[in-house]
């Protein structure tokens, strides 16, 4: 066991500072490292298995749009909330002892949702799957910054772990088309079982745990102005992309707004805060969550409509609408490997802003997508070119989020840096969505043919499935009429929601030029890790800790660590 204590940033001391040991990381640093993507790559498998489930489990819930809207996007929602929390709980209670409770989670919530008989209890499993990956996911990532000390081998180790959340893009959709293929839709919720039972079985063999020393007590009155800060806010911006402005809405932001001043003013009096503001005071560390937010709200939006758009525009089945989806996450993939090392030689801003200009012809490709197989092959390849373009933001925004930190709040950092990942996924899915929902609806109701019963309209107008079921219940060509005419607006939806991220990518861009073009390359003032396992250049991260200036930061001792 090795201890060390932490000071905070601040102004550089009279003297030089002692800097940290960095050992290269060795064989159980890499098999751990196995170890965590495992979980890793469940999560986005689960988001594409739910994807494609979506038109099953609505003929057999029969949700409106509102609860299958909160389906898809409960789980993003309460991970949001919960990060911040489960990240310094990790850090006060050990990474690897909150990685093992968040696992078991999963396997329970996965068997509550996979046996779910009503919306109200699939949103209720969704939710409570949320939660278990709000403590897997930073702990994923707290470990891995603790685990690889050297600056290369950490951004390689990053960017793997970017690369497992596009594995699981890439495996959702096959694996859950081949059992959606031959089983019910609750069958694609049952993968979380397997995944997770060796993570619980080995994680005491290879992974090392740690916490801080100094973290202090977990304070409850933080904890819940934090969760009143901001899902008052989330649940606002659905209802008002859902629905506009409205007294709901305008209460949930003005209890947010309130939540969000008063959980501050908190922080700042206490001396073990449950988010350290001073990492705020960092221009990469703030930079790399904005672009991280809106870059995965630009994905999201889009990569959550595409599959939809092939089972139920393209005709596909859900198999060969998985097997559409591969060339997208094979760009993911590709785009998160190529991105460290371009990173090593070119600064970050300007890789993001490369992989950005990428993502415009898709989201051009997916506004023009029409009917058929042209506008099935229009789809993947725009999704693909999004998917690649966007691989930056992932690994970078990441790396700079978490290297930005001293080690000891690795934990706070990975957790806020994946609150932004997660609430811009879920928020994607919301804003994007709604609108998407919003343009379905004024479309239909423009263009569905005279003589329907008020009923069948009624189902039509909730959703692309409700049409498609109250078209199977009207006579002849009536409910083909009505068919084509739900298509139709489902596809000027989604022309809708891919202008939509345009835009937030767009966004992400400026975020990019404005907070982030200082940080230098990553690694570039480093020098590699000494083959007797130490090196005298500080390190403590896969970017240089930074002031607010952009240049570096005083270097900060490492932390406790127990075996």
């Amino acid at each position: 066991m090795t201890s060390a204590s932490e000071t905070a940033p601040g102004p550089a001391p009279a003297g030089p500072a002692p800097a940290p040991v960095r050992r290269a990381a060795g064989p159980r640093q890499w098999l751990g490292l196995a170890l965590l993507l495992l979980p890793v790559t469940l999560m986005t498998a689960d988001l594409g298995v739910l994807w494609l489930a979506t038109p099953y489990l609505t003929a057999d819930l029969e949700p409106s749009s509102s609860e299958l809207l909160w389906t898809t996007d409960m789980y993003g929602f309460m991970t949001a909330g919960f990060l911040v929390i489960m990240g310094t709980l990790g850090d006060r209670v050990g990474r690897r002892r909150l990685l093992m409770a968040g696992s078991a989670g999963v396997i329970a919530a996965s068997l509550l949702a996979a046996y779910a008989t009503s919306p109200g209890m699939l949103i209720a499993a969704r939710a409570a799957l949320g939660v278990a990956g709000a403590a897997v996911l930073p702990s994923t990532l707290a470990l891995i910054s603790h685990m690889f000390t050297d600056a290369r081998q950490r951004a390689t180790a990053i960017a793997m772990w970017v690369t497992a959340l596009s594995a699981g893009i890439a495996i959702g959709p096959v694996v859950g088309g081949l059992l959606l293929d031959s089983f019910w839709w609750g069958s694609v919720f049952l993968l979380g079982v397997p995944v997770m039972l060796p993570v619980l079985v080995a994680a005491p063999l290879l992974l090392p745990e740690y916490r801080d020393p100094d973290a202090g007590r977990l304070d409850p009155a933080s904890v819940l102005l934090f969760l009143l800060g901001i899902l008052p806010v989330v649940y606002g911006i659905k209802r008002f992309a859902e629905y506009g402005a409205g007294a709901q809405q305008l209460v949930a932001f003005a209890v947010g707004t309130l939540g969000a001043v008063l959980f501050v003013r908190r922080q700042r009096g206490l001396t073990h805060p449950l988010l350290d503001l001073r990492l705020f005071a960092n221009r990469a560390f703030t930079g790399a969550l904005l672009t991280l937010l809106l870059g995965m709200m630009a994905l999201n939006g889009v990569e959550y409509l595409v599959p939809q758009y092939l089972l139920v525009i393209g005709g596909l089945s859900p198999l060969a609408a998985g097997l559409w989806l591969l060339p997208g996450a094979a760009a993911l993939i590709l785009g998160s490997q190529l991105t460290p090392v371009l990173a090593r030689r070119i600064r970050p801003a300007y890789v993001i802003i490369a992989g950005v200009l990428f993502t415009l012809p898709g989201f051009w490709m997916s506004a023009i997508a029409g009917s058929g197989d042209a506008g099935s092959r229009l789809a993947s390849l725009g999704l693909a070119l999004i998917m690649f373009g966007v691989a930056p933001i992932s690994v970078l925004g990441t790396a700079l989020a978490v290297g930005s930190a001293p080690p000891a709040k690795a934990g706070s950092a990975a957790a806020t840096g994946q609150t932004a990942y997660d609430l811009g996924l879920a928020l994607g899915i919301a804003g994007t969505g709604s609108v998407s929902v919003a343009v379905y609806r004024d479309e239909l109701a423009a263009h569905a043919p005279a003589g329907i019963p008020a009923e069948a309209a009624e189902a039509a107008r909730d959703t692309i499935g409700g049409a498609t079921a109250a078209a199977d219940s009207l006579p002849g060509g009536l409910g083909d009429e009505l068919l084509v005419a739900a298509r139709e607006a489902f596809t000027t939806g989604f022309h809708a929601g891919a202008l939509v991220s345009a835009g937030l990518a767009l966004a992400a861009v400026g975020v990019a030029v404005v907070l982030l073009r200082q940080v230098p390359a990553i690694g570039a003032d480093a020098e590699p890790a000494a083959a007797d396992g130490t090196d005298a250049e500080p390190a403590a991260a896969s970017a240089p800790v930074l002031a607010e200036n952009g240049n570096p930061a005083p270097p900060v001792a490492a932390s406790a660590e127990t075996r």
